[in-house]
Parts: C-alpha cells; structure tokens; sequence
C-alpha cells in the first residue's frame, strides 16, 4: 500500500475504466486503492469528439494527468489527452515494475519471517516506489542495504530475492575518437591513447574498435544513461588529453545513444 493516499496534482496516474457515460468517464486510480476519478470529454482528446465511445471503454487501462483533486469530496479530475505516448509508456512500465515488485516484497516477507507491510513502509520511506529497491541492491548491496537499515534476515531475504528475479536491462552509448599525431614516435602516442581509454569501471563495459585511421569507435555499456554517460565522457577526456600533450590532436563524435535488454 503507497504510504500516500490521494495523488498529487499534476502526477501522472494508472486507471481502469470503470463507466463511460456520453459526457463523461469514470475510472478507479490502481495506484491508490483504486479511488475513483472522472475524465470529462473535454479531457478526451484534443479537438472536437463525436463519440466518447470511440476513445475510451469499460476495461480499458488508461494513464491520466491528475488536474484536481478535492479531498472533502473525495473528487478527483482527470485529463486523458494532456499524456503523450512516451509519457504513457514511461508510466505503464513504472506500474508493471510496481507490479511485480509488489510480489516479491511477498516473497521477502515470507522468506524473512517478517511482516509485509512493515518492509513495504521501509521501502516507501526510503525509496518512494518498491521496485527501485530490488534495483539498487544488485548494483549497489552495501550501500543499498547501509539506507535501508533493515534486519538481517531481512536483508539477506532481500538480497536473495532480488538476485533470483531482476534482469538489468542495460544501455549502450556509441561515438568515435578522432586521433592524430604527426610525430616521429605517433603510433605509440596513439596506443597510449587508447590503452588511457579503457579505464576499470565498475559495472560497465567499454569496447574500442578501429575504424581506419585516424578513427576509432568507442563503445561503451552500463545499467542506466547516467553511468554510460560519465563512462563515456572519462573515456574521450582520457584519449583526447593523452594526444594533445604529446602535440597531436583528438575529438570526439557522439552518436545516438540506444537501449537493449
């Protein structure tokens, strides 16, 4: 259970629809104990509608905006049309996560001995969400762990659920060092160069390959765009800075960045 009750105006929000009426859709929040909300046709869509029917259903899951929420009435005003696809697909994703985390804080308590609720309200304190927990004891035990404070048995349940039911996904940032030296002894600028760009990371993975002089692509994959992103960047400053003090010269080209499983 979310340890907030009511949604904060302006969150984005997972729904059911629960009944359409010709000018109006009423929808249960999943988020929080399923309190019901309304989307009036105005908030539909954008433009003119004909048919409410033609946007929503009874069944149907839907992410809304929350515009208003008034707790002495228990209302709470939704908007359909102000949530674009990504931010759907961000929000649907998060709530899967969610979802499934929710289980294996089960698994936790069960596992433990403890009760489930009271590591539901450690996480919610900690973290604000479930899933990001089970996250963040793969990449960072001890420290993941050191925050939450929790018992041991707690801790090693935690540690063993997690191991058995997260798969990382991971990301991969590309581009290409452009190097070149024209002294005597440049090929070997050039390999300390790249021996600089491939420092011990931990939890990434930095690949070089030569393209044809003066170019090389540099690879770079870690768990999230923050990480690569700094990896990436330690590389190039590493390469660049070696050949421009022995006099040559050095760039670096972004290319797009992309995610895999």
């Amino acid at each position: 259970m979310l340890e907030r009750e009511w949604p904060d105006e302006g969150e984005l929000v997972v729904c059911t629809v629960a009944n359409v009426k010709d000018f109006v859709a009423f929808v249960t929040l999943d988020e929080y104990e399923e309190r019901e909300g309304l989307i009036p046709i105005a908030e539909i869509a954008r433009g003119w509608i004909k048919h409410i029917r033609d946007y929503v259903r009874e069944g149907q899951k839907v992410v809304c905006k929350v515009l208003h929420v008034e707790r002495s009435k228990g209302h709470i005003d939704l908007s359909l049309k102000d949530v674009n696809d990504h931010q759907r697909k961000e929000k649907i994703h998060e709530w899967k996560n969610e979802q499934k985390a929710l289980k294996w804080v089960s698994f936790v308590s069960k596992t433990s001995g403890t009760d489930e609720e009271s590591i539901q309200n450690v996480f919610y304190r900690e973290y604000g969400a479930l899933f990001p927990v089970f996250e963040d004891v793969i990449t960072d035990e001890k420290a993941t762990l050191g925050r939450l404070d929790l018992d041991k048995k707690v801790g090693d349940a935690l540690i063993e659920v997690a191991q058995e039911n997260v798969k990382l996904s991971k990301v991969t940032i590309t581009g290409h060092l452009i190097l070149t030296s024209t002294k005597p002894d440049g090929v070997n600028v050039i390999r300390r160069a790249l021996r600089s760009a491939q420092p011990t990371i931990e939890g990434v993975e930095i690949e070089l390959v030569y393209v044809g002089a003066p170019k090389y692509r540099v690879k770079v994959t870690a768990h999230d765009y923050k990480s690569a992103e700094k990896a990436i960047n330690k590389v190039a400053k590493a390469a660049v800075g070696v050949v421009e003090r022995a006099g040559g010269t050095g760039e670096f080209v972004r290319k797009a960045r992309s995610g895999k499983n």
